[in-house]
């Protein structure tokens, strides 16, 4: 299984599986340039602006009518609004299967965030196993176990978090970032998590990060 990550983070989020499956396209259309023509299916999680690009779909979709869009009901409507046909969008039911002949087979998971949201357990041709979390506040009760690879956010660690929160007090601002963590995954939480999921050979990423830019090695692997 292969990833290639175009953005991630509050600038845009738009991730490649094995050159075919694109998750989210929060991001300028110039920037899918390189991947387009070999995407097959499109997986949507939520209607964030980060997340979710109208103009991007929009354009997409004129260039590449025959690809699939898959989604849980509260994108359809989003999609439809961006141009998308109606006849190429799947619908999914989170904690129920679809398989798409040589491409993957794939489980939408609900996630807790300020609007509706999921993520994706995916299992690619040769069975490699991904799942897929951003924008959540919490991963309790989600099983994933045994994993080729996990990308889940890690948007901020607690001391980070607090230094913030402490720094604007102190210069009589307004804090959104106690608001802001109940619906983002901290890198504790995260790890937490992880432990509990991950096999010998499993493999992670952390998305959605607050602050540094995150080296990937190129963002292949």
């Amino acid at each position: 299984m292969t990833y290639n990550i175009i953005s991630t983070g509050s600038k845009g989020n738009a991730v490649i599986i094995n050159k075919s499956i694109a998750i989210d396209i929060g991001v300028p259309f110039k920037a899918l340039e390189s991947v387009k023509k070999d995407l097959r299916l499109v997986l949507l999680t939520h209607r964030h602006s980060d997340h979710f690009n109208p103009r991007t779909v929009r354009a997409l979709h004129k260039e590449r009518p025959t690809l699939r869009w898959g989604c849980c009901e509260w994108m359809v409507g989003p999609l439809l609004e961006a141009g998308v046909d109606k006849r190429r969008i799947d619908v999914y039911k989170p904690g129920f299967f679809c398989e798409y002949d040589c491409i993957c087979t794939l489980t939408p998971e609900l996630l807790t965030h300020n609007v509706p949201n999921c993520g994706y357990h995916i299992s690619d041709r040769e069975c490699k196993r991904l799942f897929y979390a951003t924008d959540t506040g919490t991963l309790d009760g989600v099983e994933a176990k045994g994993y080729d690879l996990y990308m889940v956010e890690a948007n901020h660690t607690r001391a980070e978090l607090e230094a913030r929160m402490e720094a604007k007090r102190a210069a009589g601002e307004f804090s959104y970032e106690w608001a802001a963590a109940q619906n983002h995954l901290s890198r504790e939480q995260a790890e937490d998590w992880l432990y509990q999921q991950m096999g010998p050979n499993s493999r992670y990423i952390f998305l959605h990060q607050h602050q540094e830019k995150i080296d990937l090695g190129g963002g292949k692997k």
